[in-house]
């Protein structure tokens, strides 16, 4: 399996999920999923873009 760098669309993508699940955990903001399913998601997307770019 040959994995590639993502996009910078999908990283500034993963890194506002990020950010969300910061804000979520830290900001007092309530988002509707907790801080932990927000970063489990940016990272998600982040590894699929690594893994499915190549294909």
């Amino acid at each position: 399996m040959n994995l590639s760098a993502p996009t910078t669309v999908v990283f500034l993508i993963s890194v506002v999920i990020a950010i969300i699940a910061v804000l979520s955990r830290y900001g007092g903001m309530h988002i509707g999923l907790e801080s932990f399913h927000w970063a489990l998601l940016a990272w998600i997307v982040l590894a699929a873009a690594n893994l499915l770019k190549g294909l």
